[in-house]
């Protein structure tokens, strides 16, 4: 892929790119989340995307995250439509026993959390994001070759043009540094469901 196409919405408090590596540092106090449970409202996470209206791909990165060590550090990928309309999938730090990998899909300014606990010795993943139309799927692989469903979902807004791409952020007073290299986009890897047919 050619970083050169990626923009940045909202920039972090430092970063780098080369080639094919793109390094992050976070700013405290920034996140992604909309209403839901929590009631609050945060939109300030940097986010890193290129723009494509490709109704079939999938694209591939590989999440680093050695450094987080405070609640809610996280990092992973993002398709980031406006402050009301987007999706994520990270690993999110919680103690010194278990972290979170999850996934956040966000329609009309209502977020979502789907879970799992993983363990804290977890320090990188992948994630696979593919489009079919205005449908979405996004998977995760510890060794990038055998990937593990997460989700599948609709976002309302989806069906067009989109922006894609990778996001870090310290939602507490805290800083780390997220690293994302192996970046591919390609044909779509979510294959046309064969089975039941739709009523």
């Amino acid at each position: 892929m050619n970083l050169q196409n990626f923009t940045w919405t909202r920039e972090p408090m430092d970063y780098t790119i080369s080639d094919n590596e793109v390094s992050i540092i976070t700013k405290p106090y920034t996140d992604l989340w909309q209403r839901t449970y929590y009631h609050f409202r945060n939109d300030n996470a940097p986010v890193f995307q290129m723009e494509t209206d490709e109704q079939f791909f999938s694209f591939t990165v590989k999440s680093d995250f050695s450094d987080s060590h405070q609640r809610y550090d996280q990092c992973g990928i993002v398709m980031y439509l406006d402050s009301e309309n987007w999706l994520k999938a990270c690993i999110e730090y919680e103690n010194e026993e278990f972290q979170h990998l999850g996934s956040v899909v966000t329609n009309n300014g209502y977020s979502d959390w789907a879970t799992t606990e993983v363990p804290v010795n977890v320090k990188s993943m992948w994630y696979r994001f593919s489009r079919r139309e205005d449908d979405y799927c996004i998977e995760c692989s510890d060794d990038g070759i055998k990937f593990k469903q997460m989700r599948i979902c609709h976002m309302n807004k989806g069906g067009g043009a989109i922006q894609f791409g990778i996001f870090a952020c310290s939602a507490e007073n805290s800083s780390f540094k997220a690293t994302f290299t192996n970046f591919s986009f390609g044909e779509c890897m979510w294959k046309a469901h064969d089975g039941q047919q739709p009523d």
